[in-house]
């Protein structure tokens, strides 16, 4: 929270990244630590410190540039690779759509688990998390709660 951090959803973690607030011209360089924002549209979410440094904290939201500056790995190539889908509120919705979700995709490791913010998701781990697949996955699926991300997890 007090280190300049940020969650970014396919970027490598350990990457570091300047980002720069569109309105104010402030700029920060954050490494890439977590993932997330699990909100569509949203591109980035910044600890406190690196929200300060920018002039997001008080709003909250902003419009950012980001620069990959580094990374620990290619960004276009390999990785592991997986969706995600949330947000439940409860462990009973999550635990169908995870039971629907691996009746589909056979081939597929489903699991559900809280979030840090005490909400339940569900992420769907393609055979060899295979990009491709987990791309492809990420098209076709559709839930009523919560929205569908293609996650790094590496």
């Amino acid at each position: 929270m007090h280190a300049m951090t940020a969650a970014h959803l396919t970027l490598p973690l350990g990457s570091i990244v300047r980002v720069t607030n569109l309105k104010t011209g402030h700029a920060a360089l954050v490494r890439i630590t977590d993932r997330g924002p699990f909100v569509p549209g949203r591109l980035i979410d910044l600890s406190l410190a690196a929200a300060k440094a920018l002039d997001v904290y008080l709003p909250g939201v902003a419009k950012v540039r980001l620069e990959v500056l580094q990374a620990p790995v290619p960004l276009d190539t390999g990785g592991r690779w997986a969706v995600q889908i949330g947000s439940f509120t409860g462990q009973k919705a999550a635990a169908e759509l995870a039971e629907h979700l691996q009746k589909r995709y056979q081939t597929a490791k489903v699991v559900k688990f809280v979030s840090p913010v005490g909400v339940w998701w569900v992420r769907v781990r393609v055979l060899d998390d295979d990009r491709q697949r987990a791309t492809a996955l990420a098209h076709e699926t559709e839930t009523t709660e919560g929205s569908v991300f293609l996650v790094r997890l590496d």
